[in-house]
């Protein structure tokens, strides 16, 4: 039975319930998924005492990225010939954002909504307002991400997720993903995929382009967990990235690359007062594997 409880704790934090599933959502520190629990099983990999820092930029569960996703070439962009900052990833992840509904007649459900401020305007001059409905519905986790656009001009964007997923014994892992294609950071380079990630590296950050289907499959052979992240056609790209030494793995749907709003490749626009919608599903089985 679905069902929706908050905690006051360092920051409010809302609990969504449906049968055995449960997640943790952090509105005030970027609207955050932190926790996804199945089975007693955590799904998301969570630096906690990193989590408590607000200084810090949350290295766990769910951040979102907007307007950008990845970098910009010198963290610069222009608009209208009037040059422009952004760090990586954007700010949505860092800026506090409000719980502005929510709802248990369809599963579990909670909107968290930002809308643009002076500092926003500042590094991306759009007004704007986002609403992110979360709903937990067995063991399946969407994300309805509804960007609307209050600016009196066209506003370009990139929006994504940065999901951390925990994992134990990376070489336990199994990836099938919709494309053999991935170019490295800041190398416009066409590699060739084979199937399966070299974890003796320090890093993997490959970003995969020319998708050919809207879900990426990893199963984890050590937890007997079977994970389906799914997207829809706005989305161009799927991040991995990992970290040797640590216990997580991220799978990110961007909807466009690096550097998009410089050069344009896969840039969403939503026209003055109109609103673009995408979305995003995870599916976590466990005992499937």
């Amino acid at each position: 039975m679905a069902a929706i409880t908050v905690e006051d704790l360092q920051y409010k934090t809302y609990r969504l319930s449906d049968d055995t599933s449960q997640v943790s959502v952090v509105p005030e520190r970027g609207g955050i998924v932190t926790r996804w629990q199945i089975q007693g099983q955590d799904i998301f990999y969570l630096e906690a005492e990193r989590f408590k820092d607000p200084a810090l930029s949350v290295r766990g569960g769910i951040p979102i990225l907007f307007p950008i996703c990845g970098n910009l070439a010198n963290d610069s962009y222009t608009v209208d010939g009037q040059p422009y900052q952004l760090v990586q990833h954007g700010f949505a992840r860092t800026m506090p954002w409000v719980a502005t509904q929510q709802s248990t007649d369809d599963g579990a459900s909670l909107t968290v909504t930002l809308t643009s401020t002076e500092a926003t305007r500042t590094g991306y001059p759009f007004d704007f307002e986002l609403n992110y409905t979360y709903t937990l519905k067995g063991n399946t986790l969407e994300l309805r991400q509804r960007h609307t656009n209050r600016s009196q001009t066209p506003m370009p964007f990139s929006t994504g997720i940065h999901p951390y997923f925990a994992v134990a014994d990376k070489g336990q892992l199994t990836v099938e993903l919709p494309s053999t294609q991935y170019q490295l950071k800041d190398d416009a380079t066409v590699h060739s995929f084979g199937g399966a990630f070299d974890f003796d590296q320090e890093e993997i950050d490959f970003s995969f382009i020319n998708l050919t289907g809207p879900a990426a499959t990893v199963i984890d052979g050590d937890r007997q967990l079977k994970l389906t992240v799914g997207f829809d056609a706005h989305y161009s790209t799927l991040l991995f990235w990992t970290v040797k030494g640590k216990d997580f793995y991220c799978l990110e749907p961007w909807t466009g690359p690096r550097n998009a709003m410089n050069t344009g490749d896969h840039l969403l626009t939503v026209a003055p007062g109109e609103t673009l919608e995408t979305v995003i599903t995870m599916t976590a089985e466990v005992g499937a594997a």
